[in-house]
């Protein structure tokens, strides 16, 4: 069996490449598990094209030792899910299994899949993974979504495919990744993803999205607070309808596989709560003009509004509790925080927003097309197998 070992050195405090020297490598002589291979990252992008130069050079099972944060991840997963267009044959097969080893700022899918994180992290638990690599887990699938960007506004007509395993998003939450990443030098942990969503809290973003439902029940399904799970939305009666919901958004992702964006954000408590049982998107939404007391589109409106996204945001630090935010005007009660599971978001588009697929933009002021593709991926607490079929 092949193991390659491969970190990126600033992901994070950029202490990756400590980390693997002092523990990783360590450990993994201490159980004669001896690298073929050790690479440092060099560039954006260099993950993936090392990656998939491995799997050139050499055949048969393949392990790779990640240490990185989920950008990183989203590179390699991003290279060998379109690995024929780099030249494989369509019938060429590479089972891959990735030890994952959290090095980046938030690591959200290894918080998601290892929980709870400790308030400190410790090298036991960031070894968690290795661990499970070494005593030959049982993989554990997850959900690949794929987002087509649609249309002239990307530049160059309708683009290829972007895969995710982690979250895709559009308004607030995209903003705050592509300005965050000005911060990372000056503020390196996750506080810069506060400092951001300040500098961004009182944008609001026109569209609208078409849910489609979900094949096996034949509709789209929302997260009502009173019954602590998710309910048939629309009418009954019109099966397999889709769901419109029109905008403006002041926040708007779609998360597979995690339930957290930091150790601590559980943006999407409803994934590991009420696990999707078939092929299917959670989709996280606030809409300002849900709001009793909107009634026109001002600065001043919008700087009120912040202060409830401000509540949203610190509450999903809560254990997730934001999902549960009602509110009540005479007597009557609605969620601030709509959480919807879907089989795909369609026509996302126009206003003003940015795309972003993992923490990587994709294009800015465009249509996009969200669904799901499960036969090509299965990760664990330890491995991920991919092959071309």
């Amino acid at each position: 069996m092949s193991l390659l070992l491969i970190y990126n050195p600033v992901c994070g405090d950029s202490t990756a490449e400590q980390f693997f020297t002092t523990h990783v490598i360590t450990h993994l002589h201490t159980a004669n598990r001896i690298p073929t291979e050790i690479v440092r990252t060099r560039a954006p992008g260099d993950a993936g094209i090392q990656v998939l130069s491995f799997l050139n050079r050499y055949a048969g099972d393949t392990t790779v030792v990640l240490g990185s944060g989920d950008g990183t991840l989203h590179e390699i997963v991003n290279q060998l899910a379109f690995a024929t267009d780099a030249g494989m044959c369509e019938d060429d097969h590479f089972p891959i299994r990735f030890v994952l080893v959290p090095c980046g700022t938030a690591n959200a899918l290894y918080a998601s899949l290892f929980r709870p994180p400790p308030p400190q992290e410790t090298v036991t638990y960031r070894l968690q993974s290795l661990e499970a690599f070494l005593g030959a887990s049982t993989p554990r699938p997850l959900t690949l979504s794929l987002t087509s960007l649609l249309g002239s506004l990307c530049g160059q007509g309708d683009s290829r495919p972007v895969a995710s395993i982690v979250v895709t998003s559009t308004a607030l939450h995209a903003v705050i990744l592509r300005d965050s990443e000005n911060l990372r030098k000056e503020i390196p942990g996750i506080e810069r993803f506060r400092v951001a969503a300040q500098q961004n809290i009182t944008k609001w973003y026109a569209s609208h999205v078409k849910l489609l439902p979900i094949p096996s029940s034949g509709v789209v399904h929302t997260y009502d607070p009173q019954k602590g799970d998710f309910v048939p939305s629309g009418d009954p009666s019109a099966n397999h309808s889709a769901l419109d919901v029109h905008g403006p958004f002041a926040y708007f992702l779609s998360t597979v596989n995690v339930d957290r964006l930091e150790p601590e954000f559980r943006i999407n408590p409803m994934i590991s709560k009420s696990p999707p049982m078939d092929t299917s998107m959670d989709v996280v939404m606030v809409r300002p003009q849900r709001d009793p007391a909107f009634t026109r589109d001002t600065l001043q409106a919008r700087e009120k509004f912040a202060e409830k996204i401000v509540t949203v945001l610190t509450t999903a630090y809560q254990d997730g509790n934001h999902i549960n935010l009602r509110y009540l005007r005479m007597g009557i009660s609605q969620t601030v925080v709509t959480v919807i599971r879907s089989l795909n978001v369609s026509d996302v588009g126009g206003g003003n927003g940015y795309l972003f697929v993992a923490s990587f933009p994709v294009c800015s002021e465009s249509l996009m097309l969200l669904r799901m593709r499960q036969t090509r991926t299965r990760i664990c607490y330890a491995q991920m197998v991919l092959s071309s079929k």
